[in-house]
């Protein structure tokens, strides 16, 4: 934190992640462990939401929180504002997972006034024909939910051409709902690209997380944190000695410095540190 600048604007996004559960589900862990889609042989997950900053070189993770069953996740984007006022950081805008697209997440950021940028869930007939075209556009939609609750979105939609990319061929429309931001459909696109490229990291946690069966929620959520402080040293070692001295903006040399170098570096210290006996005497 130390290395951010105080009341300056970042880009912020939140995001949930899953660690598949093999076991069973007991009264010691039956508010954690969370149903969803099928995902290596398993439907049953330790689920945590995290709060980070997607700014290039500045990808820090703030804060994760274990997913309960019985909290909303307004719940928990209240607890991050907080947490990013309390820090003394603004909001430049926030880019949301898709399991945020809701209408009391929608109607809570509004009464905020919290910019934000959520990628359309492509649910209902409405919002299929709304993201079917050939130009980029903007369009007005009213959501509504199980409660006849509704809210007004601005939608922002851009159409790229596939051109094979994954196999496919002709325009793929890209919808986001917005708020609080004058940007052109591209640019909306484009900055909720770096909440995925972000998505990276996750690939970096799974390298160091330590595997475990246990069902104490206390222990996964410490591992996962363990997982998520790495990266954040990393990240941090390579802005402060990997940055290539030049005018303009930062630019670090990330070949320098590679992740996984990192994690040999700090498995050949832990192995000092514990004195692992690396030789043993044959008796023959």
């Amino acid at each position: 934190v130390g290395t951010l600048k105080p009341e300056k604007k970042y880009e912020f996004a939140i995001d949930f992640t899953n660690d598949p559960y093999y076991g069973k589900v007991d009264s010691f862990n039956q508010d954690y462990v969370i149903r969803s889609q099928a995902k290596k042989s398993t439907n049953s997950f330790y689920s945590y939401v995290a709060l980070s900053i997607i700014n290039k070189n500045e990808r820090f993770t703030f804060a994760v929180l274990p997913v309960e069953r019985n909290k909303t996740k307004v719940d928990y984007l209240t607890y991050f504002i907080d947490l990013i006022e309390e820090l003394d950081f603004n909001i430049k805008v926030l880019c949301l997972d898709r399991e945020f697209y809701s209408v009391d997440v929608f109607e809570f950021l509004q009464d905020k006034e919290i910019s934000h940028i959520t990628p359309v869930v492509k649910r209902g007939n409405a919002i299929k024909q709304l993201l079917n075209g050939r130009k980029a556009r903007s369009a007005e939609y009213v959501m509504k939910n199980a409660q006849r609750q509704e809210v007004q979105l601005d939608i922002v939609i851009d159409v790229k051409y596939m051109k094979g990319k994954r196999g496919k061929y002709g325009c793929e429309n890209l919808g986001f709902v917005v708020y609080g931001v004058k940007w052109p459909p591209r640019k909306v696109s484009n900055v909720y690209r770096r909440r995925n490229a972000y998505e990276s990291s996750y690939r970096m946690r799974n390298v160091v997380k330590p595997r475990t069966s246990t069902k104490d929620v206390t222990f996964r959520y410490f591992f996962t944190i363990i997982s998520f402080l790495l990266r954040n040293v990393w990240i941090y070692l390579q802005k402060k000695h990997f940055t290539i001295v030049k005018p303009g903006p930062i630019t670090i040399d990330e070949d320098k410095f590679r992740f996984a170098r990192f994690i040999l570096f700090v498995e050949e210290w832990l192995r000092r540190k514990l004195r692992i006996q690396l030789v043993v005497q044959c008796l023959r």
